[in-house]
């Protein structure tokens, strides 16, 4: 790949992930504090991200792969979302908010199969070479945490009630506009399929992998996959709200210690996952879960600052030893014919369904713990490390420990 190549992906995925980073970390914080939205509301809203994984394959499966260039439909879903994420910023209640959101989040979802698609069309051993691009990615996430808590400083107390919040989306819309503008420039990437190949729903979605839930090891991790997406929702939905609440100074900057150690651990999964196995590599990112939430429960942003820390950078064990190990068994069991069609299958049972289940949950417990005198954080994060106990005790006993190839 030629180094003015590199250069361009490169900054492609850094602004795709700016973007996501850039508004939808202190989302939970906006809607409570700004918008003053109870814990239904906001679980509503964060479910936007788990419809837009449902009908991203959608646009997909039939559009992008059959009539236009990956990298024009790149451009032209940025700028439309750089016009939505600058409704969201005039939205005045969280009723105005849902729609914009839900329009975002349909036409986002599917960019972030976009830039893989480009990507992958421009590298000769995609093995090698697209982990180096996609750490653009990660650096683009941490990068916007560290720019709206240390630079900008608008997730200080005095700031979220001056509303400064509401500010990250003008961050992320700008972004948005630069990266859609920039995508014309980028490498074309011609559909996948012509216009009058016959395409099937079944496909499109990954339902012809189901047959591989007759395999009882597969569904019991599938069914893992989609019940331990409903602690990652509180996860998502409720860190930030708690370390602001919790007094954490720069909590937005902080919470980037989890991205930077999911770069960490996934260097270290291969090395781990090859000594210990697929079950055990599983069974340590649930228990990882588990602990987390624990150390959000009893700690505090005082003398027992670094429980909170701790819990965050957990994430890298939470994510790269389940999901990214998940990715690596759903394509070592699929096989050759079904290897697209059950990691699309796994996305949607995760990001879609599992999700779309943990946020609705997860709005209905904080409403459930938060009365006149406040929210009640420690009792609302015992039940996420209590599901994710669970799911990880069930399927110990359940899952038949196997070698697999990585």
């Amino acid at each position: 790949m030629q180094l003015s190549t590199r250069i361009q992906l490169s900054v492609m995925m850094f602004l795709e992930f700016f973007i996501w980073g850039g508004w939808f970390v202190t989302l939970g914080t906006f809607l409570g504090t700004n918008l003053s939205a109870d814990g239904e509301s906001i679980g509503r809203v964060f479910s936007t991200q788990s419809w837009g994984a449902i009908i991203a394959p959608f646009i997909i499966g039939l559009i992008a792969d059959r009539f236009f260039n990956a990298e024009k439909i790149l451009a032209v879903l940025h700028l439309a979302g750089a016009i939505l994420l600058y409704q969201m910023y005039q939205a005045p209640d969280v009723e105005a908010f849902f729609p914009w959101a839900l329009g975002y989040m349909i036409i986002y979802m599917p960019t972030l199969a976009l830039v893989n698609s480009v990507s992958f069309n421009q590298m000769k051993d995609p093995e090698k070479e697209f982990s180096g691009i996609r750490l653009f990615g990660t650096i683009g996430w941490i990068v916007a945490g560290w720019l709206i808590s240390l630079l900008f400083h608008w997730d200080s107390p005095e700031n979220i009630k001056e509303g400064l919040l509401k500010n990250t989306f003008l961050l992320a819309g700008s972004a948005s506009l630069l990266l859609g503008l920039f995508s014309f420039t980028l490498p074309k990437t011609p559909p996948a399929k012509k216009a009058g190949e016959g395409v099937s729903l079944s496909r499109i979605i990954g339902l012809d992998a189901l047959k591989l839930l007759k395999d009882k090891n597969f569904l019991v991790f599938f069914l893992a996959s989609v019940a331990i997406c409903i602690p990652l929702a509180f996860y998502y939905q409720l860190t930030n709200p708690f370390l602001v609440a919790s007094g954490m100074d720069k909590p937005t900057g902080k919470m980037t210690i989890g991205q930077i150690s999911e770069v960490l651990f996934l260097l270290a999964l291969p090395l781990f996952f090859t000594k210990f196995g697929f079950k055990k590599t599983i069974l340590v990112g649930m228990l990882a879960w588990a602990v987390r939430y624990l150390l959000f429960a009893y700690g505090n942003a005082g003398e027992l600052s670094f429980m909170l820390l701790t819990g965050i950078a957990l994430h890298g064990i939470c994510y790269d030893f389940f999901f990214v190990s998940g990715q690596i068994y759903t394509n070592a069991r699929a096989g050759e014919a079904y290897k697209s069609a059950a990691q699309g299958l796994i996305t949607l049972a995760t990001y879609g369904v599992g999700m779309l289940i943990g946020f609705k949950v997860a709005g209905m417990i904080t409403d459930m713990y938060t009365s006149a005198a406040g929210t009640d954080y420690r009792m609302i994060w015992l039940i996420p490390s209590a599901i994710a106990a669970a799911v990880l005790l069930l399927f110990a006993l359940l899952f038949r420990d196997e070698k697999i190839s990585k």
